[in-house]
């Protein structure tokens, strides 16, 4: 007899803040692709909550999908969340999932593992990222693959800032230089955290320039160029919040 979620307690305080907002990006009642899923805490997550009826969750390490299928059979979620040992979407069918969730990797690891697949890219509704770094890059590359961003957020987790991504198919204009490095759908929970951040980098950076101004050498001077320049940007997306 297949057990209910409700029997095997809540996966929600087993996720951080991040994951969680995440998850929430992704669109209720879509099949979902988790990818790196690690202990397969986020599928969980997305079921228990009526948000995916359906998770393929895939790692491309036996060690993580052990660990995920242990914790899929302790929260009763065998008949809702399917496992596969994949690199990348390479186990993934197109029209299997109409979500794509990547969260957790770096920004450039995440673009080689949509790009590798143009077939299962294009078959998809809605891809859902949360890059480790690199965002404006990610941002960019979503617009070069066709893609327009529909919604995202931010959180301050732990000392660090986290961006989240929702994207469909759709182009739009390219955006102002500020809104890659900064965003530019955020929620109105996530304005705020953008605020802090962008206070946050303005010192950082105004110190850096006083460093720099006196190395003196060349290398310096075009360090100073560019920081001067992200200073600039960061104060216009500041204006604009």
């Amino acid at each position: 007899m297949e057990k209910k979620a409700g029997q095997c307690g809540r996966v929600d305080g087993l996720l951080s803040e991040r994951m969680r907002r995440t998850a929430a990006l992704v669109t209720r009642g879509n099949r979902t692709a988790d990818v790196g899923c690690d202990h397969a805490y986020t599928s969980i997550y997305l079921v228990q909550h009526g948000i995916a009826p359906h998770v393929i969750a895939m790692d491309i390490n036996a060690g993580p999908l052990a660990r995920a299928k242990e914790n899929v059979v302790r929260f009763g979620m065998e008949g809702q969340i399917e496992l596969r040992q994949s690199d990348g979407l390479a186990a993934l069918a197109p029209e299997e999932a109409e979500t794509i969730l990547i969260a957790g990797m770096g920004g450039p690891l995440a673009e080689r593992i949509l790009s590798a697949f143009p077939g299962t890219l294009a078959a998809v509704k809605e891809l859902v990222l949360q890059p480790q770094s690199e965002v404006a890059e990610v941002r960019r590359f979503l617009h070069r693959a066709g893609f327009c961003i529909t919604a995202e957020d931010m959180v301050s987790e732990d000392g660090k800032y986290y961006v989240m991504l929702r994207a469909g198919h759709g182009t739009e204009e390219p955006w102002a230089e500020e809104e890659y490095l900064y965003g530019k759908r955020l929620t109105a929970d996530a304005v705020s955290v953008l605020g802090e951040f962008l206070k946050e980098e303005r010192v950082k950076t105004e110190a850096l320039l006083q460093e720099l101004a006196l190395a003196g050498t060349e290398k310096s001077v075009k360090r100073r160029e560019e920081l001067l320049l992200r200073l600039e940007q960061n104060l216009c997306r500041m204006k604009a919040l």
